[in-house]
């Protein structure tokens, strides 16, 4: 174990620090500004632990931190939280204490550090989440400016582009108020323009990229969510089998078990946001597909679709799809595998069974 751990508390410009002990008693405390941070780090002995919250510029400071030979260990706030001694007294001060008393526990889980080109493919990501909510406010915008002249369109982005040409042309609406029209249109179509070219990057560096191939294979996988899952989570080294990963998107229940009985409720939608929206919509496309396929040309997995669609709600269902896709994500990721619809025939469990169809295919 190192003599010291360093917790700091990351902000724009004053960066909080504590530093404690072996015994976890705080040895001192200081504040520091940013331009004083990289000094006062590379002074610190080689291999010290300095832990860090998972926040905007964290796995910055983390590879900063690696560079200088010391260890970085970046945490998800959550599992912070508890270690605050009052949640009534919160100050940069507590945080940094509790961030260096939770990096010392040895069954503390970690944040994969994220390499520059990770977060350079994300950044694309958020770029393009950013286009797409202002390109839907936008046509919201011309759609509720138009409703007040009367002039009501369809919702469809298809049906506005070919109402507007023919509204500009009326000589009944004001001049000025065509004006705003106008600009608002170009604007929206500039802004359907950058979204294209952020769509034609991410499938630039899906293509590029054979663990994105792989992945796609899967069905309701696309290039979007093959990049962004790629750009996440890696090869996923850091979560040990796929039910792990699973839960770190939320796409379980939440447990509430005690006394030996277990209570399952809703899921606990933790984790990654855009990942999980991403596997939800690509289950959508799953269990479409899976409808729409005769009976002897579905694959196991479409079958399986079919019959829990059968016993169970529609958003259930996504969800059981969506869960199932991260842990065959995960296998193929981490084991390198390309995607077989017959990989669980050859589980222990399932050449138990005697059926003779089961038996035959698995052999």
């Amino acid at each position: 174990m190192h003599p010291t751990t360093v917790g700091i508390d990351l902000a724009k410009y004053t960066f909080s620090v504590c530093q404690v002990d072996r015994q976890g008693s705080v040895l001192h405390r200081r504040d520091l500004r940013r331009e004083a941070m990289v000094p006062w780090l590379a002074q610190l002995p080689a291999g010290t632990i300095v832990a860090m919250e998972a926040c905007s510029g964290a796995h910055y400071w983390a590879r900063c931190c690696r560079e200088l030979g010391l260890q970085p260990r970046v945490m998800a706030a959550q599992f912070v939280t508890p270690f605050r001694k009052s949640a009534r007294s919160k100050n940069d001060r507590n945080d940094a204490e509790a961030i260096a008393t939770a990096a010392r526990q040895g069954n503390m889980r970690f944040v994969s550090i994220k390499t520059v080109d990770q977060q350079a493919r994300l950044s694309w990501h958020r770029v393009r989440e950013g286009y797409k909510r202002d390109y839907v406010e936008a046509m919201n915008r011309l759609r509720g400016l138009l409703a007040e002249f009367g002039i009501v369109v369809a919702r469809s982005p298809s049906a506005l582009r070919r109402a507007v040409p023919a509204i500009l042309e009326r000589p009944d609406l004001p001049v000025t108020f065509l004006a705003a029209i106008r600009d608002l249109m170009e604007h929206w179509q500039q802004l359907q323009e950058r979204l294209r070219r952020c769509d034609q990057r991410i499938e630039a560096h899906a293509r590029a990229d054979t663990r994105c191939c792989r992945v796609r294979a899967l069905t309701g996988i696309g290039a979007l969510t093959s990049d962004a899952v790629v750009a996440t989570v890696g090869n996923g080294s850091d979560f040990k089998n796929g039910r792990q990963m699973a839960a770190w998107l939320g796409v379980v229940p939440r447990q509430h078990s005690s006394g030996g009985r277990e209570q399952l409720g809703s899921i606990t939608r933790t984790g990654n946001t855009y990942l999980r929206t991403l596997l939800i919509q690509g289950a959508r496309s799953s269990v479409l597909q899976a409808a729409r396929i005769p009976a002897d040309k579905a694959t196991p997995e479409q079958i399986w679709i079919n019959q829990l669609a059968t016993r169970m709600p529609f958003g259930k269902l996504l969800t059981a799809v969506a869960n199932k896709h991260a842990r065959q994500l995960w296998a193929m990721l981490a084991h390198e595998e390309d995607y077989d619809s017959h990989a669980w025939l050859r589980h222990p469990m399932a050449q138990r069974i005697s059926h003779p169809a089961v038996t035959e295919a698995a052999i």
